[in-house]
């Protein structure tokens, strides 16, 4: 059973990006509006090019918890959260993405999980409440077919393995190798060693949006090969 944590720790939201400009003031409003947990936001760029750093400087002028942290291992969105991991020393850590994907109303639910004593908190949107709204149809198949068969057929803590939603302990993320070397998988394959070392893993509903703004870094059929790859050592 999980121990409550003491205190209420700075929670840190990483926020990877990739000329973002169109979408930032959005996200940036979106997060002071529904998080009302203590925070700052790391956004995580790979190029002083990046369209999204001359916004981001408009806004620290303003908030000093607004940081904007250079990707150090390299381009990419599997580096970018990399390294936004490693600008978190302790603590609970968030990942959401720019494209106001994610449903920020569930932060401080996430970080409440926490605090209770989970060690990786999922956004599900394959559970009870949850929800998917666009994307594309194969992406979307693929993803509840991995989520939900784990969670039948080997009894994961949480119908969605893939959405890179999540809330984590930097202790737990400490005690693991990270192997992705793809991009978004990542988020499958901390999900999956995690429950193989028997940690705390919760889930809460959360709404999923096809971004309006912007281009996708997704890339389903590079990346495909490599999430098969956890789901099969989930499996087996």
């Amino acid at each position: 059973m999980a121990t409550s944590r003491q205190g209420k720790p700075l929670l840190h939201i990483i926020t990877p990006v990739y000329n973002e400009a169109e979408n930032f003031p959005a996200l940036y409003k979106e997060i002071n509006q529904k998080v009302k947990t203590k925070h700052k936001v790391i956004v995580v760029y790979d190029s002083n090019k990046d369209t999204t750093v001359p916004v981001v400087k408009k806004y620290q002028k303003q908030d000093k918890n607004l940081i904007l942290h250079k990707n150090s291992r390299g381009k990419g969105a599997l580096n970018a959260i990399l390294s936004g991991f490693d600008y978190v020393k302790d603590g609970p850590l968030l990942v959401t993405m720019a494209d106001l994907s994610d449903d920020l109303g569930m932060v401080d639910t996430m970080y409440k999980k926490y605090l209770e004593g989970a060690d990786l908190v999922c956004g599900s949107r394959y559970m009870k409440g949850g929800k998917q709204i666009g994307g594309p149809f194969i992406k979307r198949t693929l993803s509840r077919l991995a989520g939900v068969s784990l969670y039948y057929i080997r009894h994961f803590p949480t119908h969605d393995v893939t959405n890179n939603f999540k809330l984590y302990d930097k202790a737990l993320l400490d005690s693991i190798t990270v192997e992705s070397q793809g991009g978004f998988e990542i988020a499958m394959e901390i999900t999956v060693k995690t429950f193989k070392l028997k940690k705390s893993i919760v889930e809460v509903p959360s709404t999923w949006h096809d971004r309006t703004g912007g281009e996708s870094n997704f890339k389903l059929w590079a990346w495909l090969p490599l999430y098969l790859h956890w789901y099969f050592y989930a499996i087996l």
